[in-house]
């Protein structure tokens, strides 16, 4: 068994509090993110609904396995990502300012919370200069 698949097992173990084999989809967010992956709500319950589909309420060990394994990222559409940054970024110039980032991401979609909005903030302009790349909107985007 490796590292990983151990780490897995353990916090699987850790929330199937009655031990019958199973936990509730409404703490997969929970379990998922003390694994140290980060996806958001709607990137939770695209999964519940894959991994789900008759809306049992729980999932057993190996399609919490699955779940593990799979890239967060194919939650996250690069296409629509990119589609979605020329609409902002007019004159193609491949950068955007924080502050319009900020009103963005505080307006549409998925609701930050103001420490939230600081952090990806701070790690899309780490040098603090009120511009977001291209290159950083996507890397963030696509690591969460």
């Amino acid at each position: 068994m490796s590292d990983r698949t151990a780490d897995f097992k353990e916090a699987f173990t850790l929330f199937d509090v009655d031990n019958d084999g199973y936990i509730s989809t409404r703490e997969l967010g929970t379990v998922i993110r003390a694994l140290g992956k980060s996806p958001t709500e709607a990137e939770i319950r695209a999964i519940i609904q894959e991994i789900d589909p008759q809306n049992r309420g729980f999932i057993d060990y190996k399609e919490f396995e699955e779940i593990m394994f799979m890239d967060m990222r194919t939650y996250n559409n690069e296409q629509e990502l990119t589609t979605a940054w020329r609409v902002f970024d007019k004159q193609a110039t491949g950068v955007i300012s924080t502050v319009e980032l900020k009103h963005i991401l505080s307006s549409v979609g998925e609701k930050l919370s103001p420490k939230e909005l600081n952090d990806l903030l701070l790690e899309a302009d780490p040098e603090s200069k009120g511009t977001i790349t291209y290159q950083n909107f996507m890397k963030l985007m696509l690591c969460r």
